[in-house]
């Protein structure tokens, strides 16, 4: 893969690690004990003088937890695309080793795996 293709995925990597710490940040707040982990925000349960508020709360909150979770993955795979770049493995499929499709890189940098192996995991 040449250096300006390379450039390009970091680049791209580095705005969609952004925007997910930017969407995580609006309904979780970091876990200082567990790198890498969230804890979505609890709303105040009993402030209301309606349980009608409150059972909507418990939905917010518990449609925040789902959001938390896929958000911490697509951060985590995204990360380790980075750590990837960083240490030379970047673009080699993890399942056979051979190298990942750059137009496959260029629509999903985060990917691990090559279009071959993806397919085969799916069925």
């Amino acid at each position: 893969m040449d250096e300006k293709t390379l450039a390009q995925l970091k680049k791209a990597l580095e705005e969609r690690k952004r925007k997910a710490e930017k969407e995580l940040e609006s309904i979780a707040k970091k876990d200082p004990k567990m790198k890498g982990d969230y804890d979505a925000r609890f709303p105040d349960f009993g402030l209301s003088q309606s349980t009608d508020e409150d059972a909507l709360e418990v939905q917010a909150y518990e449609n925040n937890l789902s959001v938390e979770y896929a958000l911490e993955i697509r951060l985590q795979k995204i990360n380790q695309a980075l750590e990837k770049m960083t240490n030379g493995t970047y673009g080699i499929c993890d399942k056979c080793g051979q190298p990942i499709d750059e137009r496959r890189l260029l629509a999903m940098p985060e990917t691990t795996t090559c279009t071959k192996c993806q397919k085969k995991a799916k069925s």
